[in-house]
């Protein structure tokens, strides 16, 4: 009986069906979205030098998507080279770029579109082709007829050994600041502890002035004559690296601690030593009790140092000895990792 039913509710259907198709109704369709004229950039034909980093070198400019419903459409622009915007994967590694809702065109800095193209690897102070064409998103994604860029990207050669970095650790003068030494072109590295209560705020300037700085622009942008402060997230100390060449840099946490019995945490946790960057050594002044005294990395012992004796000037890495305070007392202790770093040099000196 259940079965007889269940057939003649299929059946009832299917007649439904039927005759709904017999009825003539028509099949719904998405409209299709068309850009209303073409894409266009102004300058087209684009070469870059280090004279227009900062410049806005070119403005791509888009119509309205003519979408059937009336409300803010969303723009994007993608950059790409011509072979890669063909087959199955076309368009599939290209670079992507927000222009925000209705909003019809957007100018590239030099240093932005230099960078476009080294990354879609295009050769250097050679012209090459990038193809851009527009993204359009509101109840589905549509896309605009693409157009050809010349681009002739550049190299910027940066011969500066170092930079500065003026900020409120130091009372932002370039002349007194932690300095960070070149370890490849336009790329710079060094140390900086922030002290509790000090502030968080920094620049870079390439000398003991104001003249040339870099922090963020009004985009929020890492920029040379950038006015705003750059920040790191938290006091305590850190690895800066500053990259020239793509305008960008990182702070990580980086800090080296003593450790053992005669520290305040014992063998359970580190006492953070602070960076002296004018002297470049760690350092840590506090009191210490009579016991044992070694150094380690950011509260690991995957780096740790150590030595067999007080009499030995120099720690190594990941030896099981350690420095015997034998009397308590306040103290200065400094390290310094050797340009070998299998060692490193220390002191202990009671005040």
């Amino acid at each position: 009986m259940k079965k007889y039913i269940s057939k003649l509710i299929v059946l009832g259907v299917l007649v439904f069906l039927g005759t709904s198709c017999d009825d003539g109704a028509e099949v719904t369709t998405l409209q299709e979205v068309k850009f209303a004229s073409d894409v266009i950039a102004s300058p087209s034909n684009i070469v870059l030098s280090p004279d227009n980093n900062y410049d806005a070198v070119t403005t791509i400019s888009w119509p309205e998507a003519n979408y059937p419903v009336d409300a803010p459409v969303t723009y994007a622009l993608q950059f790409d080279i011509a072979s890669d915007t063909i087959g199955d994967t076309a368009w599939s590694h290209a670079k992507r770029f927000e222009a925000g809702e209705d909003v019809l065109s957007k100018s590239f800095l030099g240093a932005e579109l230099n960078e476009i193209a080294k990354d879609l690897g295009l050769p250097i102070d050679v012209p090459g082709e990038i193809v851009v064409r527009i993204e359009s998103n509101l109840d589905r994604k549509a896309y605009s007829s693409a157009i050809v860029l010349t681009v002739t990207p550049f190299t910027q050669v940066i011969t500066l050994t170092q930079i500065y970095m003026p900020g409120s650790y130091q009372g932002w003068n370039p002349a007194t600041a932690a300095t960070l030494t070149a370890i490849d072109n336009g790329v710079f590295q060094g140390y900086v502890t922030f002290p509790v209560g000090q502030g968080l705020g920094f620049k870079f300037t390439t000398d003991t002035n104001w003249e040339e700085f870099y922090g963020l622009n009004t985009s929020g942008n890492f920029a040379e004559h950038g006015d705003t402060d750059l920040t790191v997230p938290a006091y305590g100390s850190y690895q800066i690296t500053v990259n020239l060449n793509t305008l960008s840099f990182t702070a990580v946490p980086y800090s080296w601690g003593i450790i053992g019995t005669s520290t305040a945490g014992g063998w359970n946790s580190d006492t953070d030593m602070t960076y002296d960057y004018v002297n470049k050594v760690w350092k840590f002044v506090g009191p210490l009790v009579p016991g044992a005294l070694k150094y380690r990395l950011n509260d690991s012992w995957t780096v740790n140092y150590g030595q067999n004796s007080n009499n030995d000037p120099v720690v190594y890495f990941d030896n099981q000895g350690a420095y015997s305070i034998s009397v308590a007392g306040n103290y200065t202790v400094t390290f310094a990792l050797d340009p070998d770093p299998a060692t490193a040099h220390y002191t202990v000196v009671m005040n």
